[in-house]
């Protein structure tokens, strides 16, 4: 075991300056202007640094990371001033190299940094092209960082922006590892310096969203003035005054080549190994890792290759290529191969060079010599599909037994891929738990509306949101003005987030006024850049002088909407005629408005929920003293509240008598708009505090510890592994995941060992599928690429199970040789929220990964449920699960290390710990845990088969309570009658009954007020409660009592109401008058809602009947779908009557198909009985 370096503090990765540090790219992108003033004061320039950019993905943490350092920035005199958009920003960085040009200058020079996304590259064309031919001052020098999302894992398109700087006439580097950001970044600034260019540097997500254990010594950046180069006489930097045309002579034809010699002087381009020459491969970037994997899949280390003729050259300045060097590394070989991803750059310029040559080598790379596809051009390479290529030009060269086996492997491992079982789910993207979105995208019926950039572009991910479309940053609502002149569809709803506006949104605001077009622009103001990370938006106003701006744009009506109305002080000053709404109001007030002649818009005002769950963490925001729990007897699971709220936060609970809803107190974020939903299950916890049984003694213990309690397990063994071990831990965006791996990644640098993660997220980090890649050495030099390659798991670790099981993180498995470790809790997938049926059972999913793995090395634990309990938070799971593979001897990484990496985290340290620790011990006493972690609420498991005598039994008991003994003994004879029926010739089999037990129980017991009333009062219900809270806390009521009025004409819903801890008494005294439920004294049982209750209850009974009448072997499989009908009559007053109708129809459908029409349609029963909607009252 190495030892654990125990000094090591998080501020190293910015402050040492020697050895070794761990740093993220986004990091290493911080540390770059700190290293750069001290290397300037260590060689006398008395320098500052300027910093400005859009956020973006995948540099999206970029301000973040900057802004965490911000003491630090100002002691070494770096400004950091975030843009309002890209091109201003650039244009701002291009006024920090005229610093000098100006009389008084405070400094030798600005060192500056230009950052944005790939779109900000596109749109800051004008900007980033008149600032390169201006160039850049002598002791300043600017660095532009292109976050190119190869992929489209988080951007609208591909992006690679090599082509745009090569259009402003700009040097690009492109690095490979976070080793690079360092060390091309000092070479950047002084190539800038040198050469009077602007430096382009290409950040993409496999770079920037890695982290590695990478050298720090001052010694390693030392710079090389070219002396095989002579710079013009005349002054090639920045200064007032040159003229269009010289600016272009003097970019082309002086700084350019001056930026190739500095490249050549300073191994910015490097030949890796090279000595019997037959193939070259050249290669660049995320590509040279991907080179580098493809030959350790191909078995070929560094030794094997140079045996095979192989030579290894990778370029760091792609343009314009330094040509000296790379033809002396060609010279002599029969074929180059250029191993590039996305559209070729250095391969056009090669061949341009080879060009005239006579003895020139056979030049591939995007295609082979006949012209046929080779290295793609799209999306992202991978190293086996690198390998394949390598693999068959050296067989081109000399047949070779072992490669052509590899290549057979390789090509059969990613066959099997094709054909291997996946995940039944998928998870998509979505609004996070009490997100504004989800109310503020919702449109009136008939209406249609466009998505904006940001977290607005998941609305087009849900059908029922009508959002059909998205366009570019700041081109929100145009299209429609496009589109207007030519349809008869009268109006567009477009959405637009409080930082597209600000960023550029206001012009297509004004454009849209000035076209005429009938559109509803809503705006949400939450605050933040939410998509990115939640970073502040720059230039930002108050919601009443936004209303003043669009208004003088030129709006005809502005209203405002919030989920709290009355927070504006008293000094706001709204534009002439806005009004102020609650956000329950959205429907109507958009029906207003598409009504307005012109452009109209709702400011629709919320705070981001993430970033409000941050601030209430950190004590900037009020943090209510109240949670949502729902009563689980009483709800029907109709998923009305997912349809009112759209929140994850609802998640499903399967019980005993079907699939009903809970709340997930960990990632709900207190919106409370789930109480909107026309149930009266839900209560609110006012006061106390989560339940954490893991801190609660047993009988016979006192104060029970985990963490002393783990002092009696084994030590967990260490894996020390001669090549990197791999790790890839699979889960939900936001959930915390990428800390998991960066926790991981710490502990392993702080034991002297190589590591590198990757984060694989983008837009996935809002609830969508996320992996982090972890690969650990003994040396940080046997790591090459990032990505773990197919095939190559060492560990799984399955935060969840629908990721683990999709065909990314199946395709890492080595059915041979991966250990996984899998969480069995399947969190709901957005699809959710719009489908209560949803199939969320892990049978399927288990059975996927049994069949691609070796079954001794698979292991479920259901972890997010034992840390639930055990610890109060789902998200201890992780940790959970980490304890667990490390118990089990499955970690190249120790105890010591992990906890003390914990520690530097700084979050939640003591919860961590005990988190990893109850997974220690469940890996040793799994069943010790769970009795620990006994939970009340009753929950089922998926493999569990139901027994008919239980089933009754408990629906008898149940009836007996909810009715009396006659009730529930007519239960009892109406379930044997069918049975004794079905047995008669069905040869043992249950189905048939076991449904009828089912769902005539669930038609019996209908929830009138008495039942609710019993249900809220229950000492099942107190024992739940209970066993998740503890402490001083009171239950409140969501409820639409029909005695209070004030039902909604145009829904047929009563208005939910709060009411106070004391309805429990009311509650005490209603339900003892069930005995009056269906007789003529019933006072609430004399709705038309009621009595239609009653009659399905009859209907049944009568459809059963039928069904026995007419059993046989043909038709007993749709006699068991016709008996589970009343599954999909859920839910209460207008939501079960909408079902009701689904239900019917689908009944009637089955019922045909089950008396093959050999009887007439009116015997079939059926009946349309649904009530008029004036007519019904709630319960």
């Amino acid at each position: 075991m190495n030892d654990v370096n125990k000094n090591y503090k998080l501020e190293d990765r910015f402050l040492q300056n020697e050895g070794r540090v761990f740093l993220t790219g986004t990091q290493a992108l911080v540390r770059l202007p700190l290293m750069q003033r001290q290397i300037d004061l260590a060689n006398n320039l008395n320098t500052a640094g300027y910093i400005s950019g859009y956020t973006g993905s995948p540099l999206g943490g970029y301000d973040h990371a900057l802004n965490s350092v911000a003491d630090l920035l100002k002691e070494n005199h770096i400004v950091f001033q975030p843009g309002i958009n890209e091109d201003l920003a650039a244009t701002a960085v291009h006024g920090s190299q005229q610093s000098n040009l100006v009389d008084n200058p405070k400094y030798d020079g600005v060192f500056g940094i230009w950052y944005g996304k790939g779109p900000g590259v596109d749109r800051s064309g004008d900007a980033l092209k008149h600032a390169n031919y201006a160039g850049s001052s002598k002791f300043g020098g600017v660095l532009a960082l292109a976050g190119d999302d190869h992929g489209a894992k988080s951007s609208t398109t591909a992006h690679q922006s090599d082509h745009a700087f090569i259009h402003f006439g700009m040097p690009i580097l492109n690095p490979a590892t976070v080793q690079d950001y360092l060390d091309f970044g000092i070479l950047g600034w002084a190539m800038s310096r040198y050469s009077g260019c602007w430096t382009g540097m290409k950040c993409i997500t496999d770079t920037v969203e890695s982290a590695a254990s990478v050298e720090v010594d001052q010694e390693r950046f030392k710079i090389i003035i070219p002396q095989d180069y002579q710079l013009p006489e005349e002054n090639i930097h920045i200064q007032w005054g040159f003229m269009p045309a010289a600016s272009e002579l003097r970019l082309y034809q002086m700084r350019l080549p001056a930026a190739q010699a500095f490249a050549r002087n300073n191994n910015i381009d490097k030949v890796i190994f090279s000595k019997r020459k037959r193939l070259a491969i050249v290669t660049t970037g995320k590509a040279y890792l991907d080179v580098r994997q493809a030959l350790d899949e191909l078995g070929l280390d560094e030794q094997a290759a140079l045996e095979k003729g192989i030579s290894l050259y990778k370029v760091g300045m792609v343009w314009p290529l330094e040509p000296q060097k790379i033809s002396e590394f060609i010279e002599g070989h029969e074929e180059v191969l250029v191993v590039e991803e996305k559209r070729p750059i250095i391969e056009d310029q090669i061949a341009k060079m080879l060009f005239n040559n006579t003895n020139r080598p056979r030049l591939i790379g995007k295609n082979d010599e006949s012209g046929m596809p080779l290295v793609s051009s799209e999306g992202e390479l991978s190293p086996n599909d690198i390998a394949l290529v390598i693999g068959q030009r050296l067989l081109n060269l000399e047949k070779d037994l072992s490669i052509e086996t590899r290549i057979s492997d390789i090509t059969t491992f990613m066959d099997s891929l094709k054909s291997s079982g996946n995940s039944h789910l998928f998870r998509l993207p979505s609004f996070c738990a009490g997100c504004p979105h989800n109310t503020s995208t919702k449109i009136p019926e008939g209406s249609i509306a466009f998505g904006g950039i940001g977290c607005h572009g998941m609305a087009t991910f849900m059908p029922e949101r009508n959002t059909q479309t998205l366009g570019q940053m700041g081109g929100e609502g145009v299209m429609w003005t496009g589109i207007a002149p030519f349809t008869e569809t009268e109006h567009l709803f477009q959405n637009l987030g409080d930082g597209t506006y600000y960023h550029s949104g206001t012009l297509a605001v004004r454009s849209a006024v000035a076209s005429g077009a009938n559109i509803t622009y809503k705006i949400l103001v939450n605050d933040a850049i939410a998509m990115t990370g939640g970073q502040e938006i720059t230039g930002k106003v108050r919601v009443d002088k936004l209303s003043w701006q669009v208004h003088a744009e030129g709006a005809n009506k502005v209203v405002v909407v919030s989920d709290y109305p009355d927070k504006y002080p008293d000094d706001s000053s709204f534009a002439p005629g806005v009004t102020i709404h609650h956000r329950d109001q959205m429907d109507s007030l958009q029906n207003q408005l598409k009504l307005v002649q012109g452009v109209s818009v709702i400011i629709y005002d919320q705070y981001c929920a993430t970033e409000l769950r941050r601030r209430r963490k950190r004590g900037l925001a009020e943090e209510p003293d109240k949670k949502i729990f729902i009563n689980p007897l009483v709800c029907e699971g109709c998923g009305d509240c997912s349809v009112q709220s759209n929140c994850i936060a609802i998640e499903p609970l399967e019980t005993e008598f079907g699939r009903k809803r809970q709340i997930n107190q960990s990632s709900c974020n207190k919106d409370f708009s789930c109480k909107n939903g026309y149930c009266p299950s839900f209560v609110t916890v006012v006061g106390g505090r989560l339940r954490k049984k893991g801190e609660e003694s047993s009988a016979g213990e006192e104060n029970f510890k985990i963490s002393d309690f783990v002092q009696g397990i084994p030590v967990p063994e260490v894996i020390n592994p001669l090549k990197p071990y791999n790790i890839l831990i699979t889960g939900i965006g936001g959930s915390g995941v990428i800390t998991l791996g960066a926790l991981l990644g710490t502990a392993a640098h702080l034991e002297g060992k190589g590591a590198s993660t990757l984060d694989v997220a983008g837009l996935a980090q809002r609830n969508g599928p996320v992996t982090s890649h972890l690969r650990v050495s003994k040396d940080p030099g046997d790591i090459h690429a990032t990505r773990i390659a197919s095939g190559s798991a060492d560990l799984i670790l399955g935060c969840d199970i629908v990721v683990t099981t999709g065909l990314e993180s199946i395709s890492k498995i080595n059915p041979l040789s991966t250990n996984i470790m899998v969480n069995s809790h399947v969190a709901p997938t957005s699809a959710f929220a719009s489908d209560p049926n949803l199939d969320l059972s892990a049978v399927r999913m288990k059975k996927s990964l049994k069949d691609v793995s070796n079954n001794k090395l698979l292991d479920f634990v259901d972890a997010t449920k034992l840390a639930s309990s055990l610890m109060g938070n789902a998200i201890s799971a992780n940790l959970f699960l980490i304890g667990y593979a490390l118990q089990k001897g499955l970690m190249p990484i120790s105890l010591p290390a992990i906890e003390k990496a914990i520690e530097l985290n700084g979050i939640a340290i003591e919860m961590n710990k005990d988190s990893l620790s109850w997974g220690r011990l469940a890996a040793v006493d799994l069943e010790l845990v769970k009795e620990k972690a006994s939970s009340g609420n009753n929950e089922i498991e998926d493999d569990k088969l139901p027994n008919l005598n239980d089933l009754i039994k408990v629906r008898k008991d149940f009836l007996t309570e909810y009715q009396d003994s006659k009730y529930a003994n007519r239960y009892e004879n109406f379930v044997r009658k069918v049975y004794s029926t079905e047995q008669s010739f069905s040869e043992g089999k249950e189905d048939l009954s076991i449904a009828v037990a089912k769902y005539y129980f669930k038609v019996l017991a209908y929830k009138d007020e008495y039942e609710v009333a019993r249900l809220h009062t229950s000492e099942t219900f107190r024992k739940n409660i209970e066993d998740h809270f503890e402490g001083d806390f009171k239950l409140e009521y969501s409820l639409a009592p029909p005695i209070l009025g004030g039902k909604d004409p145009k829904t047929g819903r009563y208005p939910k109401r709060r009411l106070p801890a004391s309805t429990y008494y009311l509650f005490k005294i209603l339900k003892i008058f069930k005995f009056l439920r269906g007789t003529p004294f019933d006072f609430m049982g004399i709705s038309q809602h009621r009595r239609l209750e009653r009659k399905i209850i009859s209907d049944y009974e009568k459809t059963l009947d039928l069904l026995i009448n007419k059993l046989n072997k043909n038709n007993y499989s749709l006699a068991v779908e016709i008996a589970s009908i009343p599954e999909l009559i859920r839910g209460f007053d207008v939501v079960k009557e909408k079902n009701l109708e689904i239900a019917l129809e689908e009944q009637k459908q089955l019922l045909e198909r089950f008396l093959s029409n050999k009887i007439p349609t009116s015997e079939i029963v059926y009946d349309k009985h649904v009530s008029n909607n004036n007519k019904v009252q709630s319960n």
